[in-house]
């Protein structure tokens, strides 16, 4: 478990599905837009399945990914380190949050949580954060936290079938 100001961000349980599921649907507009997995069919059973992918990449020391919970134990969204490139020590972070509790720096807080666990206690030199052009919210929290930004990427990532470009931001230990 981490703590990230207001928040606490930790792998996800079983007993989440429902909360995430939920907060997956109630975010197609927002979310959905961006990420091609937030569709308004998102189930119970959709966020068991990613627990478990969750489960075993930590495992395999391929990614930590959380649930972002309020102190209280709200669910709140997710967030993640993934993509880890060994021979050039760099990861991907990646965070989303749920309509009804954006605007709080939830985002913001579990990036800066984030950073600091990849460059300081997994060994990291470079943290990428690569965000679909257009996608505003996200190129705000990258920006908050502090990320460098380094140029616009042609074609960078997929969504929703089809190639867009993307920004990129990084964090590197000092």
């Amino acid at each position: 478990m981490l703590r990230a100001a207001a928040f606490l961000l930790r792998p996800y349980r079983d007993d989440d599905a429902p909360a995430m599921s939920a907060g997956v649907r109630e975010s197609v507009q927002t979310v959905g837009r961006w990420m091609s997995w937030a569709k308004a069919d998102f189930s119970d059973y959709d966020a068991l399945c990613w627990f478990a992918a969750c489960n075993a990449a930590r495992a395999a020391g391929e990614a930590h990914e959380f649930g972002i919970f309020t102190l209280d134990g709200q669910f709140v969204g997710g967030c993640g380190l993934n993509q880890f490139n060994a021979v050039n020590k760099f990861c991907n972070l990646g965070y989303w949050v749920r309509s009804s509790k954006q605007g709080m720096g939830a985002a913001t807080s579990a990036t800066l949580a984030l950073r600091d666990l990849a460059l300081q206690n997994l060994g990291q030199a470079r943290v990428e954060i690569v965000v679909a052009d257009g996608n505003e919210p996200s190129l705000a929290v990258a920006r908050r936290a502090g990320a460098a930004y380094e140029g616009l990427a042609r074609r960078r990532l997929q969504l929703h079938g089809q190639a867009v470009d993307a920004h990129l931001f990084a964090f590197t230990a000092s």
